[in-house]
């Protein structure tokens, strides 16, 4: 963790102002580390985009009561290198290697940054839930994990944002349109086959897998988030 400079104090929580809601260094939310901070949204300077979004690290105090706090980015899809692919959600994050040190004040709200296998599970998706799958490392856009399971006959990643049916032979999961029916089909089936495995009962297929990361060796450094 990052050392308090002379002059300031550490803050365990801060209010996010006009509002009553507090930001806690250590959240209970974040799946990769017990003693992770809270996820914030924070204010872009271009406000014709989405507010980004962080983990919040450590909060500063100085001896003018300016409040700082350092955070680690999620990007979004379409801000890494490679951008946003078939597979990735709507509520994709990626948590990357990139950390900044920010005023306080251009911290917007609270959201949830959920693991991908908790936020299959949610019953309803609010405007503040995000998922995480992957780990990013901004200079040279490589992921952790680097490789993911692929389903279909497409072989492409999950998406959950993609209604999708299991066969219950080879448990291979299938978009509608890729078997040749519409969602509203999908939606009445009570039992699912697929082709394969209706021509073969024993078959069971090995899941492939899809490589996340882009091919080329570009790298390129971290930008500063302005406000």
């Amino acid at each position: 963790m990052a050392k308090t400079r002379p002059g300031r104090k550490d803050l365990d929580s801060y209010t996010i102002r006009g509002t009553n809601k507090i930001v806690r260094v250590k959240g209970v939310f974040f799946f990769l580390c017990s003693a992770a901070g809270d996820c914030v949204l924070m204010r872009p300077s271009d406000t014709s985009k989405p507010p980004y979004v962080a983990r919040v690290e450590k909060i500063e105090q100085d001896s003018r009561n300016n409040v700082k706090v350092r955070v680690r980015w999620y990007y979004r899809p379409e801000e890494s290198i490679g951008g946003r692919r078939q597979f990735h959600g709507a509520k994709e994050l990626f948590l990357s290697d990139h950390y900044d040190v920010q005023s306080a004040h251009t911290i917007e709200g609270k959201c949830i940054v959920h693991s991908f296998k908790n936020y299959t599970k949610l019953e309803n998706v609010g405007a503040e839930d995000y998922y995480c799958r992957f780990e990013y490392k901004a200079a040279t856009g490589a992921f952790t994990p680097d490789r993911v399971a692929v389903y279909c006959k497409c072989e492409m990643p999950y998406n959950p944002d993609d209604l999708m049916v299991q066969c219950e032979g080879c448990k291979d999961w299938y978009h509608p349109a890729c078997v040749g029916m519409t969602i509203e089909e999908a939606k009445k089936l009570e039992h699912f086959v697929c082709s394969e495995c209706s021509s073969d009962d024993d078959m069971k297929k090995p899941h492939a897998t899809f490589s996340v990361s882009p091919g080329s060796d570009v790298k390129v450094e971290p930008k500063r988030r302005k406000r």
